[in-house]
């Protein structure tokens, strides 16, 4: 299994998938082939039937500029390697292909193909929570000391930076108004809220204010703005909207957040490596489904939750978000997308209490759910994983 950090990246809103790997991709392109006169780029797949409203060809052409570049357009073609896939062509003044290159956007920002992987070296020896639970107990280790003691020495302070780039994306789209750019006509809603939770009890101020926290950062990410992938940038308001209300309300320390991040990006990096963090490919319980597992797991660690419930809380989240499905309305990573990452973080706390108040034992274990996404996932209709033709995407036609 892989370093956390390719779970925690400060990203390029709003799709890891779709914008930062495309950016990625583009940026590397461009420095193979200095003497390209103009670009030409075939996106196919999920690229190609959201790219539009995840501003793809945006993230491309910014990573491009100031070349032109000509986009062709092929939804009607899913590469067998992943739906996201890429053809770069590089043009000279006639219009000839000095070089190309076909790439995938596999999620989290991550390229690969048939001969190329950023991936890295495995960093973990076990890949399920099974394994590492036996491991830990062994050892008298705690998840995230398991974590330390397979990372690289930089590792907390890798964290730091992610936490608090996590910290200034909140508290900016805290500050922010207005419409969110895209045809949908989507007010900013986070300092609404914000102010709001001022005039309710305490005990629902805590709620109203994880919700704030949560929209703040989905409709930073909407816009293109930076965020850090949770797993994803889709899914990156769920973890930060939970540590914020942890830090603020309940008084956690700045290592003790960095902790359970710790905790809550090896849980994701195992569905990243038996199933998947990508909505193209096994809809948004990927996505959210996997945000909302980290941080039930980050809370539960907080208030001093076992192994075994940490699991237990981890199972729970991703249960309850199976055959959740990437639908988004216009292609834009709105609606219901923003919502959702806001519902996803109070879940998360509620899932948080119920394993609390359990002893941790449970029928189905984590991996075999995990197991189930993946299957789920796969059995899932296209038109249901990120290509805006199906679902809450079809209201748009009314």
């Amino acid at each position: 299994m892989k370093s956390i950090k390719q779970i925690l990246k400060k990203g390029y809103g709003p799709s890891s998938s779709h914008t930062l790997g495309p950016n990625r991709a583009a940026t590397k392109f461009r420095q193979r082939t200095p003497d390209a006169v103009r670009y030409r780029v075939t996106l196919y797949g999920s690229l190609a039937a959201t790219g539009k409203g995840h501003r793809t060809d945006r993230a491309i052409a910014d990573a491009l500029a100031p070349k032109e570049v000509e986009f062709v357009w092929r939804p009607d073609i899913v590469p067998e390697f992943h739906t996201n896939g890429m053809f770069y062509e590089a043009l000279d003044e006639q219009g000839n292909v000095l070089k190309d290159w076909t790439i995938y956007s596999v999620g989290g920002g991550l390229l690969a193909n048939e001969k190329e992987s950023e991936e890295g070296p495995a960093v973990y020896e076990l890949s399920h929570i099974s394994d590492i639970l036996k491991y830990i107990e062994k050892e008298g280790l705690t998840f995230w000391e398991y974590v330390e003691r397979h990372e690289e020495g930089d590792i907390w302070e890798y964290l730091m930076d992610m936490w608090q780039t996590m910290q200034q994306t909140i508290e900016r789209g805290l500050g922010n108004e207005g419409v969110i750019e895209g045809g949908l006509h989507l007010r900013r809603k986070a300092r609404q809220y914000f102010v709001r939770a001022s005039s309710y009890k305490p005990s629902l101020q805590s709620r109203c204010l994880v919700i704030a926290y949560a929209l703040a950062t989905s409709e930073c990410n909407a816009v293109g703005d930076t965020v850090v992938t949770a797993p994803t940038c889709g899914s990156s308001g769920v973890l930060p909207a939970v540590l914020y209300h942890l830090k603020k309300n309940h008084g956690f320390s700045d290592s003790e957040i960095l902790r359970a991040l710790a905790t809550a990006a090896l849980f994701a990096n195992v569905i990243k490596t038996n199933a998947s963090i990508s909505g193209a490919e096994v809809g948004c319980q990927g996505e959210v489904g996997s945000a909302c597992v980290m941080a039930a797991v980050a809370a539960n660690q907080l208030f001093g939750g076992s192994p075994q419930q940490i699991e237990y809380a981890a199972e729970m989240a991703m249960e309850h978000n199976l055959g959740l499905t990437c639908d988004p309305m216009c292609g834009l990573v709105q609606i219901p997308c923003i919502e959702r990452n806001a519902m996803a973080a109070l879940r998360a706390l509620d899932i948080n209490l119920y394993a609390m108040m359990s002893d941790g034992k449970h029928i189905i274990s984590f991996d075999k759910v995990v197991e189930t996404m993946k299957k789920t996932g796969h059995d899932l209709p296209s038109l249901y994983k990120e290509t805006a033709l199906g679902g809450l995407a079809l209201l748009t036609e009314e």
